[in-house]
């Protein structure tokens, strides 16, 4: 079997995610790959990088949120614009010394943003864009069942509402501070009631959105937010 040509190398076990991102950056400016040409095969960005496929995805989930690459299905990835290991998003991190505070301080920015998304997604959505938001809310539904939270899940949900705006930036500002959104969810909030009081109303935010109910698509949406910001303060006290 050929060794990698990509010119490549493994990365360390930690923050591959992030890893791959700075490498594939990097790769395209090195290969002065431009808008509209194919991208390496996801086997092949494996074998260089030594990581696995889950973690291939990802990154290119992420790139296609923020405008960089388009996945065409059956014909591969491609560059949309030009970008390098300088250029590249920094997800938000959040300072662990004051998490809480931290942590509210995103739910500030959370209100501004999901609010508005999903009133326009309840105006805007197609009916293809409402079929992935109902697969998205079942899933986290049978997880939810399942554990008794769903947290992975319900940021995919709310990601459906958001591609459902049609405005690539609602996408391009929630993947910039995925990382922190996702610290809702990891020590020391992982307890499994943790905002669980707020589940029914994403079945109710869905039923707005599919209703075009721009004003109980915000109200629904409060009332997630509200209820997620109660239990960080319970606690964290």
């Amino acid at each position: 079997m050929n060794k990698p040509t990509l010119g490549l190398k493994p990365l360390p076990t930690s923050d591959r995610a992030e890893s791959v991102m700075s490498a594939l950056a990097g790769y395209i400016a090195r290969s002065r790959l431009k808008p509209g040409e194919k991208l390496p095969a996801e086997r092949e960005l494996m074998e260089s990088l030594a990581v696995g496929r889950s973690t291939v995805r990802e990154v290119i989930r992420q790139l296609q949120a923020l405008g960089i690459v388009e996945s065409r299905r059956g014909s591969g990835t491609y560059l949309l614009r030009s970008v390098s290991a300088d250029t590249i998003h920094v997800p938000l991190s959040i300072n662990t010394t004051h998490l809480r505070d931290a942590l509210l301080q995103t739910l500030d920015v959370r209100r501004g943003l999901e609010v508005e998304a999903s009133a326009l997604a309840a105006l805007r959505h197609t009916a293809k864009d409402l079929k992935v938001i109902e697969r998205k809310l079942e899933e986290m539904e049978a997880v939810h069942h399942e554990k008794g939270t769903a947290g992975r899940e319900d940021l995919a949900f709310h990601l459906a509402i958001y591609d459902a705006t049609h405005n690539p930036l609602f996408t391009q500002l929630l993947e910039q501070m995925r990382e922190a959104f996702e610290s809702f969810w990891d020590k020391p909030f992982d307890r499994a009631d943790f905002a669980r009081r707020s589940f029914p109303f994403h079945r109710e935010l869905f039923d707005a959105i599919a209703a075009r109910d721009d004003e109980g698509a915000r109200d629904k949406t409060l009332a997630i937010l509200l209820i997620v910001e109660e239990d960080i303060k319970e606690m964290s006290q």
